[in-house]
């Protein structure tokens, strides 16, 4: 495999996001098995709590990055989050940093099949154990 450079998109994933530390948990788990996979060039971010978007864009500006690629680690591409609030935090961020390409990907992450079936496993799992 070769190495990552900053030429490689940055991953942003976008949360709600809540100060309660057993709320993050899932997500953090999230961000460390991609990191594992793709280094420091995976980032998450919240829309009601720190980081916001424009933080960890302005981190993979630092970094050198060109190109963002944000995903929305929501369940539902329903809802004012994804057909509102992150649309215009990107916007935002677009604005603050134009030498920077941050592509939004439409919907949601658990709208993607695979996500379903693991969800579907997942509680499938827990009935079992009952």
């Amino acid at each position: 495999m070769s190495p990552r450079t900053a030429r490689d998109p940055a991953l942003l994933l976008v949360a709600h996001g809540s100060p309660d530390p057993d709320w993050r948990r899932p997500l953090e788990q999230l961000l460390a098995q991609l990191r594992g996979q793709l280094g420091e060039r995976v980032g998450l971010a919240y829309l009601a709590h720190a980081p916001s978007i424009e933080d960890v864009v302005a981190s993979f500006a630092a970094a050198g990055h060109a190109r963002v690629v944000v995903v929305a680690a929501l369940l539902s591409p329903g809802g004012r989050h994804v057909k509102q609030d992150i649309p215009a935090a990107v916007d935002a961020a677009r604005a603050r940093f134009p030498a920077i390409d941050i592509d939004l990907v439409p919907g949601a992450l658990g709208d993607d099949a695979g996500v379903i079936s693991a969800l579907a496993a997942a509680t499938l799992t827990r009935l079992k154990g009952r």
